[in-house]
């Protein structure tokens, strides 16, 4: 029970006479650049969020990286004069 080409046609007819071929023309090119703006919305809304994945999926891999850098120091006592003085055995 789905609408046949005729009565399609018969709807498209009464638009015509209603609103106006004129009319018509605007409001289809109004709705077509409408959904251009959505499209191009929703495309460089995804750019934007697989450019933020990329970018925080960088500073995972930096901070990794970082964190592999170990270093191993060991603190030696710098001696002073004072020190080196009391060690000496006094006569």
């Amino acid at each position: 029970m789905g609408i046949s080409i005729w009565q399609l046609l018969i709807i498209l007819a009464i638009v015509l006479v209603i609103f106006g071929a004129k009319r018509l023309k605007n409001v289809g090119s109004d709705l077509g650049g409408a959904i251009k703006g959505f499209k191009k919305a929703v495309s460089e809304d995804d750019e934007k969020k697989a450019e933020e994945q990329t970018a925080d999926a960088q500073k995972t891999i930096a901070s990794e990286q970082k964190s592999d850098n170990v270093f191993d120091a060991q603190a030696t006592e710098k001696k002073t004069e004072a020190d080196t003085d009391s060690s000496k055995p006094k006569v």
